[in-house]
């Protein structure tokens, strides 16, 4: 997949060797989540209840997730349903994806923003009940074909030197749903570099998926989920199931 890079006669090849993903990056969110996620959740006291994390909470989505604006989100129902599952959720998580430029490992706070080639909008789509019930971690349940939506283009970092002035938002069929400034983020986005660098090395294209706010909720066949950042443009699947 390329995207057209924003204010740039080029496209950007979108091909990350992986993709690191935020959970529980926003402080609404943490106080939603109880009633999203049932199973056991990083960050979680004994009673279930999750707690805002010190450190950054990360897993991985794999590359097979992502598709361009315009495609289809597929809901893989008929897997669910083969899998006991009688009522499945699916839900929308909207976020900033961040598109490295260069290699980097170990880099310091103040020197991250340096390695950062692009912004984008991003739809961390979630399998909740594979999310929930899956003793390996949340990959699976959030690394479906098609559970990655990104575009509709690349907001270079050169025209963005303060991507907390961003503001996010989600729209399930045209109604919004999630609000946020990404100043609000627990982990700045300097932050949340840093820290990934210091756990693996962040190749050249790779992308960090930097957390969603408030406002997570169900995807069914024949809706169509929007995520728009300010300066970056309208990110919009429709929903099918397959």
């Amino acid at each position: 997949m390329t995207l057209p890079v924003l204010g740039k006669s080029e496209t950007r090849l979108v091909a990350p060797s992986k993709i690191v993903a935020v959970g529980l990056n926003y402080r609404d969110h943490v106080a939603e989540i109880s009633t999203v996620l049932t199973g056991l959740v990083p960050g979680q006291t004994r009673d279930r209840m999750p707690v805002v994390p010190t450190a950054p909470i990360l897993f991985v989505k794999t590359p097979n997730v992502l598709i361009a604006s315009g495609e289809p989100i597929p809901i893989p129902a008929a897997f669910l349903r083969a899998s006991g599952i009688a009522a499945p959720r699916t839900d929308f998580e909207s976020e900033l994806a961040v598109i490295i430029g260069r290699r980097c490992k170990n880099v310091a706070v103040g020197e991250a923003l340096d390695y950062v080639f692009g912004y984008t909008c991003f739809n961390d789509v979630s399998q909740r009940d594979i999310q929930n019930g899956d003793r390996s971690g949340w990959w699976r349940g959030k690394s479906f074909d098609g559970f990655g939506p990104i575009g509709p283009a690349i907001l270079p970092a050169d025209s963005a030197p303060d991507p907390a002035s961003f503001v996010l938002e989600g729209r399930l069929n045209g109604k919004i749903a999630q609000r946020s400034s990404l100043g609000l983020l627990i982990f700045s986005i300097p932050e949340l570099i840093s820290y990934i660098s210091k756990n693996v090395t962040l190749e050249e294209g790779d992308i960090i998926a930097t957390g969603t706010p408030s406002g997570v909720g169900p995807l069914k066949a024949g809706d169509v989920f929007e995520v728009e950042i300010s300066g970056i443009g309208v990110l919009r699947n429709p929903v099918i199931e397959v």
